[in-house]
């Protein structure tokens, strides 16, 4: 079983914050759609767990570009088992009665959106499309025309934001009942308005001790509102965690389609070229658009190091002993072993997970575990 992820890089406009490939040249769709279902006729064809339709914006194609897109789908994968969980992602603006009714009528039965904030004061200063308004309109909108299974992305760390601006996100984000929470500190990612901003004096990033904080009381307030933390920074109710990001997490391969797009097969990691125009080139040649990394013992081990203890259950030290042997498992051990002593890591029925305290500093962690 494998997951599939398709690269939808359309956005109407760019928000300030973000570093994934993307183009506002709407004018490409068609032509990129097409390449789309090509690449997908010209990769492995395995069982599907998961599809993910993830972007820049998806909810910018139109009604029969994703009818298309899904067409191709089951041609290239079928049959599509009946529990297979497919996600799109969606920009609150664009779900309208209409939109929704698309969606329901296709294999989608799980939607992503970007909400960020429920500040239009900061939702302005991300250059985001959308008011708090329609944010909480597409929920109800999306209940209406049947899809039962809405995920919703959240940011903290805005320059200047309050812990009592946060909570107020927070408590804004628990009224709407949805199945599923993302959560992130605002990033400033080289190349990108934020960042240049940043630089220039213009803002200033929030400090560590108050970041603490919020994610803190973050946690807080959605486990005591029944919300399983199961990943560093996803929480979801009971039987509603991702099932695709838990494949990036727990070594599951999938396959990525469209430009950027990434694909892992355990062995190796193949990325998609980041250039729409090359990637369309490529593709209607008949030519694959990737470039390949063949991956080492070492690769592999740290891989499984960096992508599981971003997890609540943690690492599987029987798991790591069988695949990696038995010198990788007292490896990490001997090197885990201080941390365990400062309550960063702790160890439970043979997994090795972060505390609370450790996610604050999960990186220097990690990279004490890892090989050089």
């Amino acid at each position: 079983m494998s997951g599939l992820y398709i690269h939808i890089p359309f956005c109407e406009s760019r928000c300030i914050y973000c570093g994934f490939y993307s183009t506002t040249l709407l004018n490409k769709r068609q032509r990129y759609v097409d390449a789309l279902c090509h690449e997908m006729s010209l990769r492995p064809h395995p069982t599907l767990s998961t599809i993910y339709i993830g972007g820049g914006t998806p909810s910018q194609l139109t009604p029969s570009q994703l009818n298309q897109l899904f067409t191709g789908i089951s041609m290239s994968y079928p049959p599509l088992p009946t529990n297979v969980e497919v996600t799109m992602e969606c920009n609150p603006d664009d779900i309208t009665k209409e939109y929704a009714k698309v969606l329901s009528s296709l294999p989608i039965n799980r939607v992503s959106m970007g909400v960020q904030t429920f500040s239009d004061k900061r939702l302005h200063f991300l250059h985001r499309r959308h008011a708090s308004s329609q944010a909480m309109q597409a929920v109800d909108i999306l209940r209406e025309a049947g899809i039962q299974n809405i995920s919703i992305d959240l940011m903290f760390g805005f320059p200047d934001e309050t812990i009592s601006e946060w909570e107020s996100d927070i408590e804004s984000a628990l009224s709407l009942n949805v199945e599923h929470i993302s959560a992130y500190s605002l990033m400033y990612e080289e190349g990108t308005p934020l960042y240049d901003m940043l630089k220039k004096g213009q803002i200033s990033e929030i400090d560590e001790e108050r970041y603490i904080i919020m994610y803190k009381t973050l946690v807080n307030h959605l486990e005591s509102s029944g919300y399983r933390h199961y990943e560093i920074s996803n929480f979801a109710l009971e039987g509603y965690e991702s099932r695709h990001n838990s494949s990036y997490w727990n070594g599951t391969p999938y396959i990525g389609i469209g430009a950027a797009a990434c694909s892992y097969d355990i062995l190796s990691r193949k990325n998609n070229i980041a250039d729409i125009d090359k990637y369309m080139e490529s593709i209607e040649k008949g030519e694959t658009a990737y470039e390949e990394e063949t991956l080492s013992a070492t690769d592999r081990y740290n891989d499984l190091i960096t992508t599981a203890l971003r997890t609540h259950d943690g690492i599987n030290l029987e798991t790591l002993e069988r695949e990696h042997g038995i010198e990788a498992k007292n490896y990490l051990l001997q090197n885990a072993q201080r941390h365990i002593d400062s309550g960063m890591l702790a160890m439970e029925s043979g997994m090795l997970h972060l505390t609370l305290d450790g996610i604050m500093v999960s990186d220097n962690v990690m990279s004490d575990l890892i090989k050089i």
